[in-house]
């Protein structure tokens, strides 16, 4: 059972780095409304969660068009990060105090949030690193097949966390910013021109977030049982936080299940693809399903600003000359071709397998994929 100290402490961490990904996803997140919003949550009841959207969207949007990026990111980052201690197993009602100490509303607002609340404002890149969850320092060496069932809540939690600080990676290009750090040159000269060239004024630039377009193809065979549900996982939170996501599954054939992680339980939405999907936990025809994505799919998917992401042990019941023919294919139109293994995180293992050796020479990116900090190295490989 959480102690009261402990609920308040994580509550508010956690509402600051819900802020920091509304934020991230463009929507105008100042400090005074993170202010406001934590102001708001002290009037409501924590037990009743759309109360609880709703006290937020209130607060942290600022016009209609921002709505419906708010409610998508709300359920995919609430649905993970705690409310109260009703989702840590306690059952007692302190709503009337949802912090547990009897603190007055101007009490609760504590210096460390107002501390948070100003490097939201000015985009320290230290608080920045510091929202990575602690599952993802705990968990991240662990390889997926050693985790339990009852593991399974945190490991969930530390994907979507994994998934949000890829989507938030700082591209090297600039753009123009208040509260950047650099200095605008060109900009500050254009605007001082009025001083007769002396330089009065300042324009800043701050580095853009990447907009990262995917495609995910994610293998669900058999010998790729005891990983393809954490790799979905991984694939459902990165088409829920980036938006820019295609992602698709294969086993002897290849199925669209991009509609199927629009609901907004994790969990759901993977069980829903392993029923739902042909041959799921069967044979493998790597080389047969990429053939398909490229004669169905590529045309309209796939440019020179898209990365696509293979997910695979390589290991292929079928002719393997088809796999190497479709993924030179996609390398030919693709910026990048990243293909993740998690057999690749056994020290002892060498690609050996005729499909992977086929695969290899036109593959950009070969790594691991067996844990989250294997999951956590991908960003490195994102960027456009």
């Amino acid at each position: 059972m959480l102690s009261p100290g402990e609920r308040r402490g994580d509550l508010t961490h956690s509402i600051i780095d819900f802020c920091r990904l509304l934020r991230a996803q463009g929507l105008r997140v100042t400090s005074p409304r993170i202010l406001n919003a934590f102001e708001a949550v002290l009037t409501i009841d924590l037990a009743d969660r759309e109360e609880f959207r709703l006290a937020l969207r209130a607060t942290l949007t600022s016009g209609v068009e921002e709505l419906e990026t708010f409610d998508r990111l709300f359920d995919l980052f609430w649905q993970t990060a705690p409310l109260d201690e009703d989702r840590s197993g306690g059952g007692h009602d302190d709503h009337a105090d949802p912090t547990g100490q009897g603190e007055s509303q101007e009490q609760s607002v504590t210096t460390e949030t107002r501390e948070e609340a100003q490097s939201e404002e000015s985009g320290d890149p230290e608080k920045q690193e510091e929202s990575v969850f602690s599952a993802l320092e705990v968990l991240g060496e662990k390889d997926f097949s050693s985790f339990r069932a009852d593991d399974m809540s945190e490991v969930a939690r530390a994907i979507v966390q994994l998934a949000q600080k890829l989507a938030t990676r700082r591209s090297r290009r600039m753009r123009y910013g208040v509260k950047g750090s650099a200095v605008d040159m060109r900009r500050t000269m254009r605007r001082n021109l009025k001083y007769g060239g002396t330089v009065i004024e300042l324009a800043r630039k701050q580095p853009k977030i990447k907009k990262t377009r995917l495609i995910l193809l994610c293998d669900v065979s058999r010998s790729m049982d005891v990983y393809s549900r954490f790799l979905l996982q991984f694939v459902y939170a990165l088409q829920r936080v980036l938006g820019r996501v295609e992602s698709f599954v294969f086993s002897t054939q290849l199925t669209r299940v991009t509609s199927y992680f629009r609901t907004s339980d994790i969990f759901v939405a993977v069980e829903r693809v392993s029923k739902e999907v042909p041959d799921w936990s069967g044979g493998t025809q790597i080389g047969r399903s990429l053939e398909t994505f490229n004669e169905r799919f590529a045309s309209t998917l796939v440019d020179g600003r898209t990365i696509v992401i293979i997910l695979s042990d390589g290991l292929d019941t079928g002719d393997p000359e088809p796999i190497g023919r479709a993924v030179q294919a996609l390398q030919q139109r693709a910026r990048r071709v990243i293909w993740l293994n998690p057999l690749l995180g056994n020290p002892g293992y060498e690609p050996l397998a005729r499909g992977m050796i086929s695969a290899l020479p036109y593959v950009d990116v070969f790594a691991p994929a067996h844990n989250l900090a294997s999951l956590q190295n991908l960003g490195k490989h994102l960027e456009l």
